[in-house]
C-alpha cells in the first residue's frame, strides 16, 4: 500500500492537498528544562499559518492566519522577526516573533510563488522565485526602504536555496529542470547549471563554505559537490526518497529526510560514510506522517522533523536516535525555525 501511494507523492508535495486527517495523540506533554525560553516556528502550508511552539513546555502559545500556502520561513539575525515564503502568492511576509504581529510584505512580482529562505548573519533576506525561475537578495529587509534584486537562474521550479557564508554566491536546486545552479550574487555572471543526481531537492552548505551537499529524492543518494566547480566530489546511498538534507551546525554530519522510510540518514562528512540511520517513524506509516523539513537546534544535540500528514513535529536526539516527542502544529506543519 504504501509503494502504490509514494507515486504520487511528488504532486502531493509541489501542490497543497487535501487536508489529511488529525494526529491521532500527542506526547509532547513532558516539560523540556533544557529549551526553556526557546520558541519553534512553524509555517502551515495546508492551514495557511503561522505557529509558535514553546519548547520548553512543547505547548503551541501562539498561532496567526499568515499567506496562501507558506512553506519555508527564517528568523531574523536579531531574533526580533520570522519571514515566511508565500508559495501560493508573490509575497516575502515579515512577522515580529515577539507576538506574530505581520510587520511587513515584500511583494516579488507576478507569478513569483516563493519557496526558499534564508536571513543571513548579514541582515539580508535571500528567496526562490519557482515562478520566475529567479533568486531574489532583499537588503534592509525591515527597513522602510528595502533593496529588492533579481537573479535569474534560467531553470524550472528553483526550489530550495543555500547562501555562501559571505553572500557572495547563492546555490538553487532546479526540481523541474532537474539541476543544480551556482548563481553569483555580486558580479552578475550567468549563472551555472549541472544536472545531478535525479531530482535534486534538499540542499545545504557546509559552514565553513568548503562542501555543497544535496539530496537527490529520485535516486536516493546525497551528493556533495565542489561549491564553485559543481564538480562531484563524493556520492552516498540514503534512504528512500530523501527530500531534504540539513548539515549540523558543528560541520561534522548531515542527515537526509528520507520520507519514504519516514527516517533519517546520517552521513559523515568527513568521510562521506553513512554513520547510520534513524527511525522517526516507519515505512508502514511513512504514507500517513509524510516528514518533510528537517532542522537542526543550535547546539546539534536535536533534530526537528515535520511530519505534514498528521500536523506533527518530531523531535528527535541526536546521540540516542530516539524520538523524545512530538509537537502539535497547524495543519501541514512545514518549514521551521528555532528562535533562542
Amino acid at each position: 500500500m504504501v509503494k502504490a501511494g509514494l507515486a504520487a507523492l511528488p504532486l502531493f508535495l509541489s501542490a497543497a492537498c487535501a487536508p489529511v486527517s488529525d494526529v491521532e495523540g500527542n506526547d509532547s506533554a513532558a516539560m523540556s528544562h533544557g529549551q526553556a525560553g526557546q520558541a519553534l516556528f512553524v509555517a502551515n502550508k495546508r492551514g495557511n499559518t503561522l505557529s509558535k511552539i514553546n519548547l520548553g513546555s512543547g505547548e503551541e502559545v501562539k498561532r496567526v492566519e499568515s499567506c496562501a500556502n507558506p512553506h519555508e520561513l527564517a528568523t531574523s539575525p536579531d531574533g526580533a522577526h520570522v519571514a515566511l515564503a508565500c508559495y501560493g502568492g508573490t509575497t516575502i511576509d515579515i512577522f515580529a516573533t515577539a507576538d506574530l504581529s505581520r510587520v511587513k510584505s515584500i511583494d516579488l512580482g507576478d507569478n513569483a510563488r516563493p519557496h526558499g529562505i534564508v536571513w543571513h548573519g548579514n541582515g539580508d533576506l535571500y528567496a526562490t522565485a519557482e515562478g520566475r525561475k529567479s533568486v531574489f537578495w532583499i537588503r534592509g529587509p525591515v527597513g522602510e526602504s528595502a533593496e529588492v534584486f533579481e537573479y535569474s537562474t534560467g531553470k524550472e521550479g528553483s526550489h530550495m536555496l543555500a547562501i555562501a557564508p559571505n553572500g557572495n554566491h547563492a546555490w538553487t536546486t532546479d526540481l523541474g529542470s532537474k539541476t543544480v545552479t551556482l548563481v553569483d550574487l555580486k558580479t552578475r555572471r550567468a549563472p551555472r547549471s549541472v544536472a545531478v543526481g535525479v531530482e535534486p531537492e534538499g540542499i545545504s552548505l557546509s559552514p565553513d563554505g568548503k562542501a555543497l551537499w544535496v539530496s537527490a529524492r529520485g535516486s536516493d543518494t546525497a551528493i556533495e559537490l565542489d561549491p564553485q566547480t559543481l564538480d562531484v566530489r563524493n556520492e552516498v546511498k540514503t534512504g528512500r526518497f530523501p527530500l531534504r538534507l540539513a548539515i549540523r551546525p558543528q560541520g561534522d554530519v548531515a542527515v537526509t529526510s528520507d520520507l519514504a522510510d519516514g527516517g533519517l540518514t546520517v552521513i559523515d562528512l568527513a568521510t562521506a560514510k553513512v554513520l547510520r540511520s534513524i527511525a522517526v517513524s516507519n515505512a508502514e506509516e511513512a504514507e500517513k506522517r509524510l516528514q518533510v523539513t528537517i532542522l537542526w537546534s543550535d547546539d546539534g544535540k536535536r533534530i526537528y522533523v515535520a511530519e505534514t500528514g498528521t500536523d506533527t513535529v518530531a523531535e528527535v536526539d541526536y546521540a540516542s536516535g530516539k524520538v523524545t516527542r512530538r509537537l502539535a502544529t497547524g495543519k501541514g506543519g512545514d518549514g521551521m525555525a528555532i528562535l533562542n
